[in-house]
């Protein structure tokens, strides 16, 4: 089962593909780790993506399709999550002809759909521990009052400089500009269904999982 996850930044897209790999034995494609990890591979791919970052170039879309097709012809276990890709119709595109060429299907495009004021005082609220990552927020999961992490036991904690307000709306246009044209592209095709993505974590993880039963 191939799946993608659709969502402005910090509707929870991360955290729901990081279940689906625990429950599901899916594999998480996420661009920014695909990107890290093949520039430090060696490969003949990789040389060139850590060119490109190198110089401060954008990694181009055929780059990205390159990495993608090298996951899809290895390990397949449950499936895979587009999680940060595609973000233009272009990709989109290019995302359906190469699953098509690796003789693989779509199965589904979810949309974590968000409130963007509810959004904004979700993310101002989120913070990390910064021995594991595990991830806080002062409004759905705050941090223990033993001040340690339920995860590791560390007692550090931080915040991205970028979740601020000024920087969230900045995000949000960015999103609704180049990448929600996907959400009637998908939808025309049949392939979009929605869930509330502002719903506790449990919730919007069952609401997937009645999707994906289906």
């Amino acid at each position: 089962m191939n799946i993608i996850l659709l969502g402005p930044p910090g509707a929870g897209k991360g955290t729901q593909a990081r279940q689906l790999v625990e429950q599901r034995d899916m594999i998480q494609l996420s661009t920014g780790d695909m990107l890290r990890e093949a520039r430090t591979s060696g490969t003949e791919m990789g040389k060139l993506v850590a060119d490109v970052m190198d110089r401060g170039d954008l990694v181009t879309d055929e780059i990205v399709i390159g990495l993608i097709e090298e996951k899809l012809s290895g390990e397949k276990a449950g499936g895979f999550i587009f999680d940060g890709f595609p973000r233009t119709l272009a990709q989109a595109d290019a995302l359906g002809d190469l699953l098509k060429k690796a003789g693989q299907s779509l199965d589904a495009v979810i949309e974590m759909q968000v409130d963007d004021d509810a959004l904004v005082a979700r993310i101002i609220a989120r913070s990390t521990c910064g021995n594991c990552g595990e991830g806080y927020n002062d409004i759905a999961k705050p941090i223990p009052a033993d001040g340690k992490c339920s995860n590791c036991g560390g007692t550090e904690f931080k915040r991205r400089a970028d979740d601020n307000e000024e920087s969230l709306r900045t995000r949000l246009m960015e999103y609704y500009k180049k990448t929600s044209p996907l959400i009637g592209y998908y939808y025309a095709k049949g392939d979009l269904r929605t869930v509330d993505g502002l719903a506790a974590i449990d919730d919007v993880a069952a609401s997937i999982a009645s999707v994906l039963d289906q």
